[in-house]
């Protein structure tokens, strides 16, 4: 079977470290079935002379392929307007990915549109042009914020009405594609994995000895520093009496950066910001921490959650789509109102007031988080299923 993937959310030569959970799933497919990856790249005119504040200027020496974990990476640009946007971002995501799209004509038995819009959108469109069955992969906010924006909105549902699967990564997001059009037989629920050979559990102490972060107990964030992740709510139920001697950790980067550290020097928490870091080091700084915290407002089914499980931590997390099927005992955490900073700060301190001595192992069986390799492949079973029904509907 050959799958085309197409995606705005993947890695390039630019940004390395985005979207690993994508590169990894698709990468471990590969085992099954042969993969090419259409990651797409924004472009509009002159773009290049905007690189200093636009994402589209600064991925404009991206190459049009790249071999990335074996796969076949090739970036075609597709027209982005932000300011036009909309109802029209699908049809000229279309028109744009389509030249390289038919080249695969009479090769490939079937088309992913990696996030809702425009990617599943164009997915459906340019796979009846092909003769083939679209399946689109949700993960959460192509979803919970695409799915109600007045532009987007029926580009979404439309996409999700026609699709011939659609995958989601928790049983949270199925209901909801389900109220947006997705047939239920279609609907499909496949869980993200975790490299295990990168995130187990390790020795704390140890682990922090190499990566010198010193030996304070730490509550870990990992992720885009953006509003909607709740990171100044974090910082601000970080400012307890009680957790005055703990350390709090930013891994990766984003706009509300500064604001953390300003807030966080106002209110005297003890704040530090590493950037964005390979994922074998992201696994380092998880398993030096005492707790993995994510206090966003929306959530599909967030790999960091599974990825502190795995290495054997507990998660403090808001009570959003899949978490509560991740963390879904006592023994894995606590899972908080989105918002509530003030549960969060209890929580937190419960957190950080537990033992050192957390059987960590005990920790990661509960959890009973898939590799990689188990995701692909109930993947590559749902795919063929798909494809042998399209097959039997056509000859019928």
């Amino acid at each position: 079977m050959h799958v085309l993937v197409l995606t705005k959310i993947f890695p390039n030569r630019i940004e390395p470290h985005a979207c690993p959970f994508n590169r990894q799933q698709f990468a471990a497919l590969a085992h099954y079935a042969e993969v090419d990856v259409l990651a797409t790249i924004p472009w509009f005119p002159a773009a290049r002379s905007f690189s200093r504040w636009s994402r589209a200027g600064r991925l404009g020496s991206v190459p049009a392929l790249e071999r990335i974990d074996q796969l076949s990476v090739f970036h075609p640009r597709y027209a982005y307007f932000p300011k036009l946007g909309g109802s029209a971002g699908g049809p000229l995501y279309v028109a744009s990915v389509a030249p390289l799209v038919w080249q695969f004509r009479g090769s490939v038995d079937v088309i992913v549109g990696s996030w809702a819009y425009p990617d599943g959108y164009a997915a459906v469109v340019l796979a009846r042009w092909l003769g083939v069955p679209a399946v689109i992969k949700v993960h959460g906010s192509d979803v919970h914020l695409l799915g109600q924006r007045s532009g987007s909105k029926k580009g979404v549902e439309w996409a999700l009405e026609h699709a011939d699967g659609v995958v989601a990564v928790s049983h949270e997001l199925a209901s909801c594609v389900e109220k947006l059009g997705a047939a239920p037989s279609r609907v499909h629920v496949v869980p993200n994995g975790v490299d295990v050979d990168l995130f187990h559990p390790r020795e704390r102490s140890e682990t922090r000895r190499s990566l010198g972060v010193g030996a304070a107990q730490a509550a870990l964030f990992v992720g885009r520093i953006e509003q909607e992740k709740g990171v100044l709510d974090l910082v601000r139920a970080f400012a307890r009496r009680e957790l005055q001697r703990d350390e709090l950790w930013f891994v990766g980067d984003g706009p509300e950066r500064q604001r953390c550290v300003a807030l966080a020097r106002e209110l005297g928490v003890h704040a530090r910001f590493f950037g964005e870091r390979p994922l074998a080091e992201v696994a380092a700084f998880m398993a030096a921490s005492d707790v993995v915290v994510l206090p966003s407002y929306a959530e599909g089914s967030p790999n960091v959650v599974a990825e502190a499980l795995a290495c054997g931590r507990r998660v403090v997390a808001s009570d959003v789509g899949g978490v509560p099927e991740l963390v879904h005992s006592p023994e894995l955490g606590w899972r908080v109102a989105p918002g509530d900073v003030t549960a969060l700060g209890s929580a937190l301190e419960a957190a950080l007031g537990r033992p050192e001595d957390d059987d960590a192992e005990a920790i990661r069986r509960a959890a009973g988080i898939s590799s990689w390799s188990q995701s692909a492949g109930e993947l590559f079973d749902v795919l063929s299923r798909i494809v042998g029904e399209f097959r039997g509907r056509a000859a019928a």
